[in-house]
């Protein structure tokens, strides 16, 4: 599953519309709709505050590393 896939399923589970999401965030309601869209010009910063609300984590892995790392 997509991240973009993720962030619409978590933020609808949630009973948030785009809107609501956004203004949780802190950010504009065009950001919400492009994350959902996969739009690959959103700030890492920015999506850092949508997934803190839905809280969803990434994780990095790496050969280098032994466990995966959390990013945020």
């Amino acid at each position: 599953m997509k991240l973009a896939q993720i962030v619409k399923s978590h933020r609808k589970k949630s009973g948030l519309t785009q809107q609501q999401l956004a203004e949780l965030a802190g950010v504009g309601k065009t950001v919400i709709f492009d994350i959902e869209h996969g739009k690959n010009t959103v700030q890492l910063l920015t999506l850092q505050k949508v997934l803190r609300i839905l809280n969803i984590q990434l994780l990095c892995q790496s050969p280098l590393l032994t466990e995966p790392m959390e990013l945020f």
